[in-house]
């Protein structure tokens, strides 16, 4: 997957406000840590988990969560796995297809906006298309595997 860039100064100004009155995103908060890392693993895997345990080393947290009436539905980190980065992203799976991902997105952008960046990387980027059509996202050439060769990955850690 290769990795993608995105100009944070033409970002959209749609996001969030399209979604329901019953969903809304929000910078997680530190003392929410546990049950959102746990509730990653379950979903998507440890080393999203890993990922979305290093955005909640830094005050602001670097993780956005989404809320449908008030359960977790959907997350998005910046800055983990190298500084400019977007990502993990993740929207359960019941919850797919109401806009939630798309809004995470561009507040996690608007976020490294604020920072001080003026483009972002998204790393390894599986939805090509997605990031492409909802914030003008190009493929940057020759970046498979970039940051993540050779990381370690469950079967490589147990040695089977």
């Amino acid at each position: 997957m290769p990795d993608m860039l995105v100009r944070l100064y033409a970002l959209p100004e749609i996001g969030a406000s399209r979604l329901g009155s019953d969903i809304s995103i929000r910078r997680a908060m530190a003392p929410e840590r546990r049950i959102v890392v746990s509730w990653i693993e379950e979903r998507f895997g440890a080393g999203w988990a890993g990922e979305a345990e290093a955005a909640f080393s830094s005050t602001p947290t670097r993780i956005h969560i989404a809320l449908y009436q008030g359960q977790l539905a959907g997350f998005a980190c910046q800055d983990v796995t190298a500084l400019g980065f977007f990502g993990p992203t993740g929207v359960d799976e019941a919850m797919r297809g109401r806009g939630i991902g798309e809004a995470l997105l561009i507040e996690s952008l608007r976020s490294m906006r604020a920072a001080g960046y003026a483009y972002a990387i998204i790393g390894g980027a599986g939805p090509v298309d997605f990031y492409a059509r909802a914030v003008g996202a190009v493929e940057i050439p020759d970046s498979t595997p970039g940051i993540y060769a050779g990381m370690l990955l469950p079967d490589r850690a147990s040695g089977t």
